[in-house]
């Protein structure tokens, strides 16, 4: 017996984008909402670019035995016109029992037929690719609120320093946070978690020194060398931390955003500049970028213990932020 079509339901879907996760987490998610009303929903899955006519005429077709179908239509940008004309004729009255999903990766290929799917009344799921830093920030939290926890920014910036750049990762690690903790994901929480991985990298050194935490610049440093991090990249990430923090505190207080274009740097990095430049004096300021280009030129020019003189550093940042030139 046929399912009664709830009106929840879209009966077409364009995802608009090329990030991997968004997509094949749009096209589930549309699966599950058939499955709500059809448990037994039937999905089909094929290729816009050698998809035929005859082929796509079948799937969108009633079903001789009831029930609802999505079908799910990849490379949609690759539709051949035929394929794509079809599909703008199908649209203008779908079958209620049928759910389509069109999956187009953007961009100017194809930008009309997904221009006309739009206009068509077709419902967009954004799934464009993240690239900037800020977007990941987002992406976490919000991956984590959706999972019914809590994630503050900072923390989020930990986890992506720990986990990169994947969004699969990085969903992974939310879920067995999640899993794993009362829902409160903090910071402590992730180096707690990640210990090891998130402090490997010489960023990871510097925003420790910087900070002025001393047994946590030099673990971070430990861990870094023992997992043979180049000392050089770590010299540079050192000099790096201190010259953002002495150009972000001599812009003054502003927004990050209104200061980005100012100082060339991205808000980002200028809201965590803002927050390490607390504690520090332009006394200490200068000592830790004298201290930090003595480590670089004694690294990079060759003194036999390069750790000892990333070491040193570290606790002349320290000094320098407890108290400047006093």
């Amino acid at each position: 017996m046929s399912q009664v079509p709830s009106p929840a339901l879209t009966p077409v879907v364009l995802i608009l984008g090329d990030e991997e996760l968004l997509v094949a987490r749009a096209v589930t998610d549309t699966a599950a909402a058939a499955r709500v009303v059809d448990p037994a929903a039937e999905l089909r899955e094929m290729d816009a670019d050698t998809l035929l006519v005859g082929e796509l005429a079948e799937a969108l077709s009633p079903s001789l035995f009831g029930g609802r179908r999505v079908v799910v239509l990849r490379k949609g940008q690759d539709a051949k016109k035929d394929v794509a004309a079809m599909l703008l004729d199908y649209v203008k009255a779908p079958d209620p029992e049928v759910t389509l999903v069109v999956a187009h990766a953007g961009g100017a290929k194809g930008k009309a037929f997904a221009d006309a799917l739009t206009k068509a009344g077709a419902e967009v799921v954004p799934a464009a690719k993240i690239t900037k830093h800020r977007e990941r920030v987002d992406f976490v939290t919000s991956e984590v609120r959706r999972l019914g926890g809590r994630c503050q920014a900072d923390a989020a910036e930990a986890l992506i320093e720990a986990v990169g750049h994947d969004l699969r990762e990085l969903a992974a690690a939310c879920a067995q946070l999640i899993a794993d903790t009362d829902g409160r994901v903090d910071a402590a929480t992730v180096a707690r978690y990640y210990r090891g991985k998130a402090e490997v990298s010489g960023f990871a050194v510097a925003d420790a020194a910087v900070a002025g935490d001393l047994p946590a610049a030099l673990e971070a440093l430990r861990w870094a060398l023992h997992s043979g991090v180049d000392p050089v990249p770590i010299a540079d990430a050192l000099a790096d931390g201190v010259r953002t923090v002495a150009r972000v505190a001599s812009a003054g207080r502003g927004n990050a955003f209104q200061l980005a274009s100012t100082l060339g740097m991205p808000a980002w990095k200028i809201e965590k500049a803002q927050r390490q430049a607390r504690g520090w004096t332009p006394e200490g300021l200068v000592q830790a970028m004298r201290a930090a280009a003595d480590c670089n030129a004694a690294v990079k020019g060759g003194e036999e213990d390069r750790g000892y003189a990333l070491e040193r550093t570290i606790a002349a940042f320290a000094q320098a932020r407890a108290g400047g030139s006093r």
